[in-house]
């Protein structure tokens, strides 16, 4: 069985470290990038390249507003709120099937 392309590559980004976690945060609205990083413990670097990835698929726009300082805005576009049913369900199978050990818990 060959796996399709587009299914691969779809894996392959949400499959990242913290870009399913970004998406979700950014389910519930736009979100400057200090209230997406205060989300998670995730560095600067990392979180600036998960943006500008999801920004090159198409599934988040930037928005800078010229004032000072300059505010900038990331929101998910259609694809990107097109995504809310897939982290939905990975969130209800997560919750059914998904165990945490204590240790994990405190780190």
């Amino acid at each position: 069985m060959s796996l399709c392309p587009k299914v691969e590559k779809a894996m392959q980004l949400l499959g990242k470290r913290w870009t399913g976690l970004v998406v979700k945060q950014l389910l519930d609205g736009p979100q400057r990038f200090s209230e997406i990083k205060a989300g998670f413990p995730i560095s600067g670097k990392l979180l600036t390249e998960r943006l500008k990835e999801l920004e090159d698929e198409g599934i988040v726009t930037r928005k800078v507003y010229a004032e000072v300082p300059v505010r900038v805005e990331y929101r998910l576009t259609e694809k990107g709120r097109a995504l809310q049913a897939v982290i939905g369900e990975i969130e209800h199978w997560a919750h059914d099937w998904m165990e945490i050990k204590e240790q994990a818990q405190l780190n």
